[in-house]
Formats: C-alpha cells, sequence, structure tokens
C-alpha cells in the first residue's frame, strides 16, 4: 500500500529467508565403465560376493579371502590365485577430484624408504599410470608388487598385485577381468578423504568365535 513502511529485516527473518538446501550447482560424475560405481552396474548376471562396500565377483581359479584389521574388522578382501593375488581396498574420495597422483607419490617413497636404492618405477596400464616396485615380506626375499589406482566419484580404489601377476600381465588376466567387474557401493556416510570405506562380511559368514549362539 502507499505509504507503508517497508519493514526492517531483523536476523530471525534473514535466517528464515535463507534457503537451508544447498543451491551450489555439482558437477556430475562421468560414469564408470569397470571398475562400475553402483549407479552404473551392468545387467550382466556375474555373480559377486557382497563385501558391503566392494561387490566381487567371482573368477573360476581364485580363491577370496578377507582381510581384518586388530579390531577383526574387514578392510581389504584379497584374491589369491596360481600366479599371486591381488587385494584389493576401498577409501573414501572427493566427489570430483582424482587423488591417485597424490597417493602413488606417496607409496613411492614409501617403497624406496623401506629398501634402499630398492626399484621403483611408474608404467602405462589398462587404468592409466600405476605403480611397479618391490616389497620385503616379513622374513622373507622381496616380492614385486603392482599398484593400481581407480578414482570413482567419492571413492578411490586401490588394487596391489603381488607375486608374478605383478610383472605378466598373462599371468594377472585373471585379476584385471574380476578388476574390471568389481562394484563400489560407496554409501551416503560421510567419511574423511582417504579413510577407508567400511567393509564387511557376506551375510552368513562369520568369522571363528563369533558364531551366533
Amino acid at each position: 500500500m502507499p505509504g507503508r513502511r517497508r519493514q526492517r529485516r531483523t536476523e530471525a527473518s534473514k535466517i528464515d529467508a535463507t534457503p537451508p538446501w544447498e543451491t551450489r550447482v555439482r558437477d556430475t560424475p562421468p560414469p564408470t565403465t569397470g571398475p562400475y560405481d553402483e549407479r552404473d552396474v551392468p545387467d550382466d548376471d556375474i555373480p559377486r560376493i557382497d563385501l558391503g562396500a566392494l561387490r566381487i565377483p567371482l573368477v573360476e581359479g581364485t580363491d577370496l579371502r578377507v582381510d581384518l584389521d586388530e579390531a577383526q574388522q574387514v578392510v581389504a578382501a584379497t584374491l589369491a590365485g596360481p600366479h599371486g593375488t591381488m587385494q584389493l581396498g576401498v577409501f573414501a574420495a572427493p566427489r570430483t577430484e582424482a587423488i591417485w597422483d597424490e597417493v602413488r607419490a606417496e607409496l613411492a617413497e614409501s617403497m624406496r624408504g623401506q629398501r634402499k636404492n630398492a626399484p621403483v618405477s611408474e608404467q602405462d596400464g589398462p587404468w592409466g599410470r600405476e605403480l611397479h616396485g618391490t616389497l620385503a615380506e616379513p622374513g622373507g626375499a622381496p616380492v614385486p608388487v603392482r599398484f593400481v589406482g581407480i578414482d570413482g566419484p567419492r571413492w578411490f580404489l586401490r588394487a596391489l598385485f603381488a607375486g608374478p601377476a605383478a610383472t605378466d600381465r598373462a599371468k594377472a588376466a585373471l585379476f584385471e577381468r574380476a578388476l574390471r567387474d568389481v562394484v563400489v557401493v560407496r554409501g551416503g556416510d560421510p567419511l574423511p578423504v582417504r579413510d577407508p570405506v567400511p567393509l564387511r562380511l557376506p551375510p552368513g559368514v562369520e568369522l571363528p568365535g563369533q558364531e551366533s549362539e
């Protein structure tokens, strides 16, 4: 109405007028092509073992075991075959920012520090730059290793090949096929960048000593 005084906005009214939702437009991550984010998983009928954040395909000629921390929590999964092993771990990452370059540099520094003058090199592989070198087993000879890193939407997947499969692509074929068919289920829980995304045993599977009464 003409002549009506405009009311002064109070701090409370400013808060009430502020949208409670985030208005920033986020970039849509590109689709994953294997390993897959859960939103991109194909209808391929491949049987996969459900470890929560990781669904790992069953590949003939390999065995799957879970790796536990001191608290008996599942932190990684390892596929074992006739030519070595492939350990898989999934970690929290930024939505659209890659971290593999930084992680790879830190791994290389750690490997060089573990064994003086140990050969460490970067090579191109099916998923981009890889890290090749050796790791010493407790009380044993150095073992050839190959680190593969895949940056996904809010997750980072690390694969560690060890043994002959780390240096011979033909002997790594079973593991590479499994890696390409892995599905990552990041979930919506907030996690610090690089923290492991929690895994769990498959439904109905229990550790020795943890059987239901």
